[in-house]
């Protein structure tokens, strides 16, 4: 098996909009294109089954600051 020891970057097309996806040795990131901000998963939190409730935690940061992605 090849070791994840650097980033990897793809784009991926959902619905219509351009995503990047960054894949590295902390986890994942999906980031709209031409944005800044996105969604971030980090590996421990998806192997332990706190996936969700991290995600969850972001989207209301988000939503709580007023801030547009």
């Amino acid at each position: 098996m090849t070791p994840l020891d650097k980033a990897i970057r793809r784009q991926l097309d959902i619905g219509g909009v351009r995503y990047t996806l960054l894949i590295d040795p902390d986890g994942l990131r999906l980031t709209e294109s031409g944005h800044r901000k996105g969604i971030s998963l980090s590996w421990r939190d998806l192997v332990s089954g706190d996936a969700a409730l991290a995600t969850a935690l972001q989207a209301s940061v988000k939503e709580g600051s007023g801030a547009e992605s």
